[in-house]
């Protein structure tokens, strides 16, 4: 089969198209033909190879590495233990090595795919639909009628928390830039705020929920225009650098957490198959819909990362299997 693959550290450069050994679903696995995958900013996280992340990926060099965590396709082959699916099924969710034609799945990371969308759709929403739903919800605990500003509104994450906030009934600003003020309007923001033009750390209103996909201001700032009681949910981090990437980003935050009398939380969304399920309801009951800027094909890997490590895609970049 063919697989995007890199076998070095360093730029979307790195990438190879080549043929590789189609996988065996364990007995708890499903096997996947892939139509479609997205790319994830970690993708170039981990190919960038920053040190402390070696730890997790090959100290001088990855193990042969194929990016990619989100799907969508049809079910080729089951293990002996999974219930849930079976041959010809149409699914999406998260696996790892995406950046294929065939790759294999947890059971329990996947879902039916939703019956309205197409399958480009459906792999833009596992990352980027899960870090929304999970960082609204678990994390900022939203209630209805609540004020949530989005910093990075137009984003592969900002799109589905623009939406998904509205769905839980909030009151929705999102930040973001002037050419994209239009799509974010769109898709349910009741106010915009241009970043070239204003600081929203800076303005008169308050929020019960600040959800930051961009990481680009300091906590200490964002607090202005946050309740007494109100939430800072993390989910954006800058790229950082070659030794520790974003680590010193994260370790600030979780510092300055500490003289906050906000809630302030960071986390990383778990693909699981429930939420997921949640996720094709809201779809399916047409108050979510994926937003994709570019889509690609497989060979086209490379320019698909480079292009969203610019930091401009407004929605969620597509590999088209």
């Amino acid at each position: 089969m063919k697989a995007i693959v890199y076998r070095s550290y360093g730029s979307p450069d790195v990438l190879r198209y080549e043929e590789v050994e189609k996988p065996t679903p364990a007995d708890d696995e499903v096997l996947i033909r892939i139509r479609a995958a997205a790319a994830n900013p970690m993708d170039y996280h981990l190919m960038g190879g920053a040190y402390l992340m070696r730890l997790m990926t090959g100290l001088l060099k990855p193990k042969p590495t194929c990016p990619g965590a989100d799907l969508a396709g049809e079910v080729e082959a089951v293990g002996r233990n999974v219930t849930r699916f079976r041959p010809g099924d149409p699914v999406f969710g998260g696996a790892r090595r995406a950046f294929a034609e065939y790759a294999c799945a947890a059971e329990n990371r996947l879902a039916a795919k939703p019956a309205n969308l197409s399958f480009e759709q459906a792999a833009a929403i596992p990352v980027a639909g899960l870090t929304a739903l999970q960082g609204l919800r678990d994390k900022g605990r939203l209630q209805p009628g609540q004020r949530v500003l989005v910093n990075g509104a137009a984003g592969g994450v900002g799109t589905f928390a623009v939406q998904i906030a509205k769905a839980f009934g909030a009151v929705v600003t999102g930040v973001c830039s002037a050419k994209s003020a239009d799509l974010v309007r769109s898709i349910g923001a009741d106010g915009i705020i241009d970043y070239a033009r204003d600081d929203f750390t800076r303005g008169a209103q308050r929020y019960d929920l600040l959800f930051d996909g961009v990481g680009n201001r300091p906590l200490s700032a964002c607090r202005r225009v946050m309740t007494p009681k109100g939430t800072f949910v993390a989910v954006g981090v800058r790229p950082g650098g070659r030794w520790v990437g974003p680590l010193p980003h994260l370790l600030w935050l979780f510092v300055s957490s500490w003289f906050a009398s906000q809630h302030v939380a960071f986390f990383v969304a778990s693909v699981r198959s429930d939420d997921l399920t949640a996720l094709k309801d809201l779809i399916e009951a047409k108050k979510v819909t994926p937003v994709i800027d570019r889509t690609y094909a497989l060979s086209e890997a490379p320019a698909a990362i480079r292009y969203l490590r610019e930091g401009h895609a407004r929605g969620k970049v597509v590999i088209k299997i």
